[in-house]
């Protein structure tokens, strides 16, 4: 098999056997045995499914098990693995996919297709940490500049990330209770040096710690008075944010094309992938 050279979702996943249970279990257990925090990552996020469509043993697996379809598959696995996990007082941590299914019980659940994860994760009991894509993912571009690096996504400006809410509307009080916290996320395969991430992540990061981290009043205007200090700061430690006007030249990518969308295309595109989701 050959080393792929793009980023993206890989079309090959686990076989299904027990066999392939055992082994993770093996592997849950030494992490279980070296780190004593209550979570342990699963994943379970951007899991295709063809193969297993086109599998005749994993259909004939499916079958046996008496299960509907891969779909269902996939959920009896992580579900497998939750158990495991269960016995030795550990909770599952899954990206918001673990919703199409049956999440195993107890699971903290990591909304970042917008928010439709945050909302059923709560409904059904589950605690959340909200990361919508759309407001905390720093890898997004900065500004609709076209000499924003390697631009992909949504614009996602230091406005928007000031006004991040990890709790969404249209929940109970006791629903609201089970949003445990928010999280920024930053992917890094488009970024070449430890400089570039730095011009990804700053200022927007102060602005999602600010929104996190105080019980005080939103003031965007405030904020950038106060953070004009803290830039002072972060240059003192030589983080190469993003200034306010642009990347000066050296933090630009002249030719590199990336991949855009607006707001209105990327929310349909994001629908599409929660459509799955059994609110």
């Amino acid at each position: 098999m050959e080393t792929g050279t793009r980023w993206g979702i890989n079309s090959n996943i686990l076989n299904a056997e027990e066999s392939t249970l055992t082994f993770f279990y093996e592997v849950l257990d030494e992490v279980m045995d070296l780190f004593p925090a209550p979570f342990v990552g699963i994943g379970g996020d951007e899991c295709p499914t063809e193969q297993w469509d086109a599998d005749p043993r994993t259909q004939e697996l499916i079958r046996e098990r008496g299960l509907a379809d891969s779909a269902e598959l996939r959920s009896w696995f992580l579900g497998r693995l939750g158990r495991h996990l269960a016995q030795r007082g550990r909770r599952v941590f899954a990206w918001d996919e673990i919703l199409e299914g049956e999440a195993p019980r107890d699971t903290l659940v990591a909304s970042w297709r917008g928010m439709t994860g945050a909302r059923t994760a709560a409904r059904r009991g589950h605690d959340v940490i909200a990361c919508p894509d759309d407001l905390v993912y720093l890898d997004y571009r900065q500004s609709e500049l076209e000499s924003e690096p390697i631009p992909f996504g949504v614009p996602l400006t230091l406005a928007d990330a000031y006004d991040f809410d990890p709790v969404p509307d249209g929940l109970t009080e006791t629903q609201q209770a089970r949003i445990v916290g928010g999280q920024a996320n930053i992917w890094t395969e488009h970024m070449d040096s430890p400089r570039t991430v730095d011009y990804y992540a700053f200022p927007r990061l102060c602005a999602i710690a600010e929104a996190l981290w105080s019980n005080a009043d939103r003031d965007f205007e405030d904020f950038q008075e106060r953070l004009r200090t803290h830039l002072r700061r972060l240059d003192a430690l030589g983080v190469e944010y993003r200034r306010v006007d642009g990347p000066m030249p050296w933090q630009t990518r002249p030719g590199v094309p990336g991949k855009t969308s607006s707001r209105v295309a990327w929310a349909e595109f994001i629908d599409t992938l929660v459509a799955p989701i059994k609110t």
